[in-house]
């Protein structure tokens, strides 16, 4: 048993830690591309408890992920000062029991991804978080300088997810709102790794800047940036997106790519990119769901 947990006076702290290990901000980042996949798969609202159904499962799929991402990841947490305040490297949880925690999430969410959607999208949500921390996690962010790249394939997976469990099939369209998030991830996660190179640096990490440096990776995030913007208007015809989704689409992703222009220029801009490219993905999602129910 976890010493700690036997003491009732740091219950409530222990409890905040078992939530902190699902790092709920980047569930919330995934779960943005569930709903809209699930709209347009649905061509219209597909009723509000599917919805909420495949939203808990995902969360709970996402949540189990990032908690034994924790477990793999605690010896480069400790030395990185963005994550040393994580609650491995404080000894708050034992690196046993979160690990444990985050496999009956990921039971969890297949059970309700099962039951109340079907099988298929129980079995994508499974094999990213499967995909996350033995591949990426375990193996990719360690050994090559396109971790993040072949990673984007687990957060690409919501919207597969969601289309499936409307569906119980992947389309085309489904597969091009993969294609978006999985092209947009590099420049994303790549704007926060140049902010944190030092720290990548000092823990052994081969992350792009690392490697390459601040000039290169701002060079390849221009290239991914346009080809998430190039990915997003061809929904339009693939999916049949209507002039909302055309417009909105169009004057994000040029922000987009101004942003990675600038971050070209002046590195020191990376946060900046990387706080848009949040709001980008928001905003386009926000999008596709107010397209097709318009």
């Amino acid at each position: 048993m976890d010493p700690v947990i036997s003491d009732p006076a740091v219950k409530p702290s222990r409890v905040r830690a078992y939530v902190a290990l699902t790092k709920p901000r980047i569930i919330e980042l995934l779960l943005i591309t569930t709903i809209p996949a699930m709209v347009l798969a649905a061509d219209g609202w597909p009723g509000t408890w599917l919805v909420i159904a495949t939203l808990i499962g995902g969360t709970l799929s996402a949540g189990g992920a990032n908690a034994m991402n924790n477990v793999v990841d605690r010896d480069i947490d400790v030395v990185m000062r963005r994550t040393h305040r994580r609650p491995l490297p404080r000894e708050l949880i034992s690196p046993r029991n979160a690990f444990v925690f985050g496999a009956l999430l990921g039971v969890a969410g297949f059970l309700v991804l099962w039951l109340a959607a079907n099988l298929l999208a129980a079995l994508l949500s499974t094999a990213a978080l499967v995909f996350y921390v033995a591949v990426y996690s375990a193996i990719l962010k360690r050994h090559t300088t396109q971790n993040i790249v072949i990673g984007g394939a687990a957060g690409g997976a919501p919207a597969l997810v969601g289309w499936a469990a409307v569906t119980g099939r992947l389309d085309l369209a489904a597969w091009l709102l993969f294609l978006i998030v999985f092209l947009w991830t590099p420049p994303h996660f790549w704007a926060l790794a140049l902010r944190y190179k030092d720290d990548y640096a000092k823990a052994g990490v081969p992350m792009l800047p690392v490697v390459v440096g601040e000039r290169a990776t701002a060079w390849q995030i221009v290239g991914y940036s346009i080809l998430t913007v190039l990915a997003t208007l061809a929904l339009w015809p693939v999916a049949g997106m209507g002039i909302v989704y055309v417009v909105v689409a169009s004057l994000l992703g040029a922000i987009f790519i101004f942003q990675a222009v600038r971050l070209f220029i002046d590195p020191a801009r990376a946060m900046q990119l990387f706080v848009y490219s949040t709001l980008y993905l928001t905003l386009l999602s926000g999008a596709i769901v107010l397209d097709v129910l318009l």
